[in-house]
């Protein structure tokens, strides 16, 4: 009997010693009711390639907002390439788990993400579209609404393309290396480019994909200088791309001969159009981006309105 009833005093000590510690963060301070401190939206920010330095500006400028701004909550998520569709849709999945308010997404697909962005505006979530726009033709067709807070990609790679035929002769020959084929900015940019080299007459030799990613578009880009020896220019859809262009250039021993250009702004982009080794690209203030789209979704969760999409500034960056 007394062996059990020493037992029974451990197991009670231990418990309150356990308890104890499961509360020693909270201890030293004052307890509140939920009245005293109403819970702050929870916003989920879900991008593409964190190993691209845009998208590294992009979670810096949201968390610089939301240390200034410290009216909400913000979790920061990304994927390990650009095409991971699936871990793309598996990321908002657990989103959706922990009940957050607001998903702020930076879609890697246009289409194939909109059936689970579907379930999270079923369960309440308020979702904005950044950077790469959703098929206007599917979320008409789901009945649903998503906002989109972005540049014009078409108006963007326009300007750029028309940077670079002031600099070539009608008929010259040029090059287009574009982003993932099924991405919405992806064509407008393609679409931009067109725009700009059809009206200034050159002739596009080539139209390849390199999926947004740097070694992908340098073996590109060396393909299409084998093929192409009279080669003057390619027009690249993010500047990821337009560096492994310019490393096949060097490569090829054409600096002083082809021209080079790109998308984004990225920092080791500007330091080539400095120095000469690119012609242009465009900035779409990137690091701002996920911040506009956090605060129109802030804006959408306390009015209850589905306000229409919103246009970003862009600029175009030369020598």
């Amino acid at each position: 009997m007394l062996r059990k009833v020493t037992s029974l005093l451990a197991c009670l000590s231990l418990a309150l010693t356990l308890t104890g510690c499961g509360n020693a963060e909270q201890s030293s301070a004052p307890a509140s009711t939920p009245e005293d401190t109403p819970d702050k939206p929870r916003v989920a920010l879900i991008m593409k390639s964190l190993a691209n330095e845009f998208f590294i500006n992009m979670a810096a400028g949201a968390e610089q907002h939301q240390a200034q701004n410290d009216s909400y909550e913000l979790v920061v998520n990304g994927i390990k390439n650009e095409s991971d569709l699936a871990q793309q849709v598996s990321l908002v999945e657990q989103m959706m788990a922990t009940q957050v308010d607001i998903i702020v997404i930076a879609p890697a697909d246009s289409k194939g993400l909109l059936p689970v962005v579907k379930r999270a505006i079923d369960q309440g979530i308020v979702v904005v579209n950044i950077d790469n726009k959703f098929d206007d033709s599917i979320l008409a067709d789901m009945g649903i609404k998503v906002p989109f807070v972005g540049p014009d990609n078409r108006e963007g790679a326009r300007l750029v393309g028309d940077a670079l035929a002031a600099q070539l002769t009608a008929g010259d020959q040029v090059a287009i290396i574009g982003g993932i084929p099924g991405a919405f900015n992806a064509r407008q940019r393609q679409l931009g480019f067109e725009d700009a080299m059809n009206a200034a007459g050159m002739a596009i030799v080539a139209t390849q994909a390199a999926d947004w990613e740097q070694a992908k578009a340098a073996s590109v880009t060396g393909a299409i200088l084998s093929e192409n020896p009279d080669l003057k220019a390619i027009l690249a859809a993010n500047d990821s791309m337009a560096l492994g262009a310019v490393a096949a250039v060097r490569q090829a021993g054409k600096t002083d001969a082809i021209a080079v250009v790109g998308f984004d702004n990225i920092s080791a982009a500007a330091e080539l159009v400095q120095t000469g080794e690119m012609l242009a690209t465009a900035d779409q203030f990137g690091d701002q981006l996920a911040v506009f789209g956090i605060e129109y979704a802030l804006q959408i969760l306390g009015s209850g309105d589905i306000p229409e999409d919103r246009k970003t500034p862009i600029e175009l960056i030369t020598r």
